[in-house]
């Protein structure tokens, strides 16, 4: 890594000019090779490498208990979760999400024929602001999508409650979630059902995967006929449904990496507060923080640039991208600005002022096992450094 001096006062250290590899927001954790190995062997002496095999059940048993869930479901990805989920709740028409998430959770309802409204968000919690949902409502709504974003919980019981007055269902998007909790309470339990995301980029990770969450025994029902085509039985298909399936590999990396999940969210808090000690309050820059309450798994690092901040987000964002340390611009410009998006809904914009200044001014800097404590403040003393 090469480095330079910058402007930072009598103590300043040399601020590199490029690591010589890429420091990715999020790389995969991996957890005991051995362990998994072991697993493989088992999947590869069984021959029995899909179709809800041991080590799929094992691991969504281990889900549910972890949870305290009665029906954890694995699927092979987040997005066939969501899917799968706002089939088998059977929703029409419009359905009420955030603009500021993955586009995932708007690319599920438009793939299957649905209208994502977009509602406005909290711009301290960057969650869905209930009473703009409310006002989102209209003859056409069946149904609300809250997400947790950063792994906070969204507003739950608000949520909830304008879902019971308006007859509606409620999904929650969990992918950042998985290990927080709610007044005591594990996500994954609230709504009719909750989604999460297993993708390799996030902390808790089965290669690719996902997972739907339920404590309705009917909707569950549905659920595991939808993933795997529909097939009650060997000859008998009774429900349209699709090839959702998580494959056992899959799993056996899920089951070991819940074996090391306690060290993961450890390091990630660790780089948390080394964030929060470096950065928080200086130079126009704000760390998002997280209420230990809800017992926060620290997946994501989320700095908030004021617009009076020296440099400007976006040039933030180049500087450390010149050092090839690859922070994010998530959830930026918002889903209704995106090109899939934006003409059809041109005049969306006009009522998320909250979303697209969240959107503005949100960088998600590197965090997860294989970022130490030298790269996080080589990448503090970068963002603090003046033109």
């Amino acid at each position: 890594m090469q480095t330079r001096n910058g402007p930072l006062g009598p103590n300043a250290a040399a601020i590199p000019t490029r690591f010589s590899e890429p420091v990715h927001v999020g790389r995969p954790n991996i957890g005991d090779r051995r362990a998994f190995l072991r697993r493989v062997e088992e999947i590869l002496d069984r021959r029995w490498l899909s179709n809800n095999g041991p080590m799929v059940q094992e691991f969504e048993q281990s889900i549910a208990k972890r949870l305290g869930v009665r029906h954890a479901c694995a699927v092979c990805n987040g997005t066939v979760a969501l899917e799968i989920a706002i089939r088998a709740m059977n929703l029409q028409g419009e359905v009420i999400v955030p603009s500021y998430t993955f586009v995932a959770t708007a690319h599920a309802l438009r793939w299957l024929g649905l209208t994502p409204v977009f509602a406005d968000i909290d711009p301290i919690t960057h969650n869905l602001d209930p009473e703009a949902a409310e006002n989102a409502i209209t003859p056409r709504t069946t149904g609300i999508i809250g997400v947790h974003v950063w792994g906070r919980p969204a507003p739950i019981d608000a949520l909830q409650a304008i879902a019971d007055r308006h007859g509606l269902a409620l999904i929650f998007d969990a992918a950042h979630a998985f290990g927080c909790t709610f007044r005591d309470t594990s996500i994954g339990n609230f709504g009719r059902c909750e989604v999460f995301s297993f993708h390799a980029t996030k902390f808790f990770n089965t290669f690719e995967g996902g997972a739907i969450t339920t404590n309705d025994d009917a909707l569950a029902a549905r659920i595991r006929l939808m993933i795997n085509f529909g097939f009650s039985g060997y000859d008998n298909v009774i429900e349209e449904g699709t090839n959702g399936k998580m494959i056992e590999v899959c799993a056996a990396m899920g089951l070991t990496g819940l074996e090391s999940l306690p060290e993961v969210v450890a390091v990630n808090r660790r780089n948390y507060d080394q964030y929060r000690v470096e950065l928080d309050g200086r130079s126009g820059i704000r760390i998002l923080e997280y209420d230990p309450l809800t017992n926060p798994n620290y997946q994501y690092v989320v700095a908030e640039v004021d617009p009076n901040c020296p440099r400007s987000r976006d040039e933030l964002v180049a500087d450390l991208h010149s050092m090839n340390v690859l922070a994010r611009r998530y959830f930026w410009p918002g889903i209704h600005r995106m090109l899939a998006y934006r003409e059809a809904f041109a005049a969306t914009g006009a009522y998320l002022p909250q979303t697209e200044a969240v959107a503005d001014r949100v960088i998600v800097l590197p965090t997860g096992s294989t970022v130490t404590s030298s790269t996080v403040s080589t990448i503090c003393q970068a963002l603090l450094q003046t033109r």
